[in-house]
């Protein structure tokens, strides 16, 4: 576990993400130590959170799907909208592009979207929209009450912003990506703006931990 919090922390230390909580480290020594003493000993910190568990939902082809990925894949979970203008055109691309290069690496992983804007997100649309970002992309929906019980396991809050003319309700939403196993069981997650390189090499940390 130690050697997973420092590959998280040698990745945020190249990115912008270090200057959090409202404070600005004056170097990433200093910004390292005090994110590796606040995940060491606040339990709520999501690296050591109890996130996750059984949901079951629709995908983009129709079919009842669960946490659980058919085809034995770990996976890549997001909670943003198939036709986002805002934090999912960061968010959804990276995933594709992890995922494509996890696949150059010889480790196939499924990137997964559960939407927060199910009248947007149709099982109709929701499919063209996410092949844009990887032709392997998972969307999923369902009514409130299914939602909210994935919501509800990932401390999900989201919110309308506004509505635009032409957009429709643009959303405020968490940005993280949550890695799960197979299982669908959460293993850690990573803030969207970490490099892609990063973020493939803490998934095959996990991987290989786990084969």
């Amino acid at each position: 576990m130690k050697l997973r919090v420092m590959t998280l922390l040698l990745c945020l230390a190249g990115t912008h993400v270090l200057a959090h909580g409202g404070v600005v480290h004056s170097d990433n020594t200093e910004a390292e130590q005090h994110l590796l003493k606040s995940i060491l000993t606040t339990p709520s910190q999501p690296i050591y959170s109890n996130l996750g568990g059984p949901f079951q939902l629709t995908d983009h082809n129709g079919n009842q799907r669960t946490e659980v990925n058919p085809d034995g894949h770990m996976q890549l979970l997001f909670f943003g909208s198939a036709d986002c203008s805002t934090i999912c055109t960061v968010a959804l691309p990276v995933m594709g592009e992890v995922v494509t290069g996890l696949a150059k690496q010889n480790l196939t992983v499924t990137p997964v979207l559960i939407t927060i804007d199910p009248v947007r997100d149709t099982v109709a649309s929701m499919g063209p929209a996410l092949k844009e970002f990887h032709p392997d992309f998972i969307g999923l929906t369902g009514s409130l009450p299914e939602l909210q019980i994935a919501y509800d396991l990932y401390a999900i809050e989201h919110e309308v912003l506004f509505t635009d003319p032409e957009l429709g309700d643009i959303y405020a939403h968490g940005s993280n990506i949550y890695l799960l196993d197979a299982n669908g069981n959460y293993l850690t997650y990573v803030p969207q703006n970490m490099s892609i390189k990063c973020i493939e090499k803490i998934v095959l940390e996990y991987a290989g931990a786990g084969s």
